[in-house]
């Protein structure tokens, strides 16, 4: 035997490409990090391509094992509150220059992640969200969003002695970094544990962006704040486990990016412990749904084999006249068995014939049995307005009969004899 089809074998990943301009040409791009990160692990990475009408094809793309958004331009706020921001049209408009890339709301993408996001909390598919992927799964859930961290956040005095924090850095994109407070007994907190200092649980994380998480959902719980009071990491307790198919997560930072300058060696350890423990969760939950499907189906399929079995010889007993009127629970057999015939026309000629011995098609067995119903609706009626007449009237309608049949026969006789 020939080694199995490895897309058979090795579970898949969702992944939502990004849109970009080049040489006066679109292009969409998914980062590297990712995908070398999601193969190392032993899973698949698909891409779906930020392509128009792509969000109402995603039943194409199963089965899906997993689902990993990660960057791009800022989620339209139409999808989430925005009216309680406190930017004037004069700040929005400021914002929108200094982020010109980000703000380019992309209307398309929305719909295709959002969908995502929602098929993985109603399927409980596992899910990593990575910076806009985090935005996405919290504003999926029904939170919100700051329009501008930086901006929102200097305007807020909560007394809590929080810090000015620095988002983005244009001049510095990839080597800014800022602290993070880690979450005890969190899954990021397991992932950094070696490098954490147990005084102050902090991590130096990368930032690219310039929106946030303004209301956490219910559901999450945060595993990291920046100075600031920004949510950085959060993650569903009732839904991580990831031996058991069990992610779902949102991570502000970029942990795949964490890495020295002029190397790939990570900042720290646990930078792609989120990827690890994610496609760990994406093996689990293919394993799981492979085991949970086989037997149903299986089920299903022996279910419906019986019930055609019984509609074929339902239908032979009435043509054979062993059955007059079938039962309730036959009826339904034989309707069963029509709808069966009506969705699988491609019989071969055999097959066709093969039925036709048995006595009858399901189709035929269907029609004759309307046949009996109205045939049974019209004696009744008739047996009911006979009731009602004298007999001098019934001895007249019997004499007419009578001689109507005769008339039919001599015609049919004299049919008969001129076709000879």
């Amino acid at each position: 035997m020939g080694s199995p089809d490895l897309a058979t074998v090795l579970p898949r990943v969702l992944i939502v490409s990004r849109r970009c301009v080049r040489k006066n040409k679109f292009v969409d791009f998914v980062g590297e990090y990712h995908l070398d990160l999601i193969v190392g692990y032993g899973a698949v990475p698909v891409i779906v391509p930020r392509v128009a009408g792509v969000h109402m094809l995603l039943d194409s793309f199963e089965p899906i094992h997993g689902v990993l958004l990660c960057e791009g331009e800022d989620i339209d706020p139409s999808h989430y509150e925005t009216d309680i921001s406190g930017l004037s049209p004069e700040e929005l408009d400021e914002i929108r220059n200094l982020h010109t890339s980000d703000t380019a709301i992309d209307r398309e993408k929305d719909s295709i992640e959002l969908r995502l996001a929602k098929l993985c909390l109603e399927r409980n598919i596992p899910y990593l969200g990575i910076c806009r992927g985090s935005q996405i799964l919290n504003v999926a859930c029904g939170g919100t969003l700051y329009q501008d961290v930086e901006r929102e956040l200097s305007k807020k005095d909560d007394g809590g002695g929080s810090t000015a924090t620095v988002h983005m850095n244009y001049a510095d994109y990839d080597g800014h970094r800022h602290a993070a407070r880690v979450v005890e007994n969190t899954p990021l907190h397991s992932w950094f544990r070696e490098s954490l200092d147990a005084d102050k649980m902090e991590l130096e994380v990368n930032s690219y962006h310039h929106q946030g998480v303004k209301r956490l959902a219910e559901r999450f719980v945060p595993m990291a704040f920046a100075g600031d009071g920004l949510v950085e990491g959060f993650y569903d307790p009732d839904a991580y486990n990831p031996e058991e198919g069990k992610f779902i997560m949102g991570l502000q930072f970029h942990p795949e990016r964490m890495r020295r300058s002029g190397s790939d060696e990570f900042d720290y350890p646990g930078c792609p412990r989120a990827y690890q423990e994610f496609v760990k969760a994406v093996i689990a939950y293919r394993r799981k749904v492979s085991l949970n499907r086989a037997p149903k189906m299986d089920q299903e399929l022996e279910k419906k084999r019986k019930t055609i079995v019984r509609s074929f010889s339902i239908a032979k007993n009435m043509y054979d006249g062993r059955l007059d009127m079938p039962h309730l629970s036959e009826e339904q057999d034989l309707e069963a068995g029509a709808e069966f015939l009506e969705s699988n026309t491609a019989l071969s000629i055999q097959q066709e014939q093969r039925l036709k011995q048995m006595g009858a098609t399901v189709r035929n067995a269907s029609s004759y049995l309307q046949k009996l119903k109205m045939n049974e609706g019209r004696e009744m009626t008739a047996r009911n307005v006979m009731r009602k007449m004298s007999v001098e009237q019934l001895s007249e309608l019997l004499s007419f009969y009578h001689m109507m049949g005769q008339i039919c026969s001599d015609e049919l006789e004299r049919k008969i004899n001129k076709a000879a």
